[in-house]
């Protein structure tokens, strides 16, 4: 079995996805627009270049993630998305490029359970919590 997360965006799916690309050192795997598919038909002009699905592949761990209409569209509440890192000084820069422009919940630093540990939400509405143990 494998988990993965799935992500809603407003519209900024695809921007977001090129951050996490760069900030998490992943590759995008896909990124289908509504346009050229089926489901072209079934949504508006204005959105057809949004995203349908997005796949990212970081450390061999997936993102996923799409575009929703503003009438689907919940911010997200009451998750984050968890990094388990290794190396403490690459879990300051993975932390503080996602926070870059976002907002920081707790500054990352040593707890009593890890090396370093850190909370915050992305520019892009998504809260993540990064942990070196």
């Amino acid at each position: 079995m494998q988990l993965n997360s799935y992500l809603t965006f407003s519209g900024q799916c695809e921007a977001a996805f090129k951050f996490y690309e760069q900030c998490l050192g992943g590759k995008i795997e896909a990124m289908i627009p509504h346009a050229g598919t089926p489901a072209e038909e079934h949504v508006p002009p204005e959105w057809r270049d949004k995203i349908m699905h997005a796949r990212l592949n970081a450390g061999g761990g997936i993102l996923m993630g799409s575009d929703a209409p503003a009438d689907r569209y919940e911010a997200p509440k009451g998750f984050s998305v968890a990094i388990g890192i290794a190396d403490p000084v690459e879990a300051e820069r993975i932390f503080h490029a996602l926070a870059e422009n976002g907002t920081v919940r707790m500054p990352i630093q040593k707890t009593f359970w890890a090396a370093r540990f850190g909370m915050l939400v992305d520019r892009y509405g998504i809260p993540w919590m990064v942990n070196c143990e």
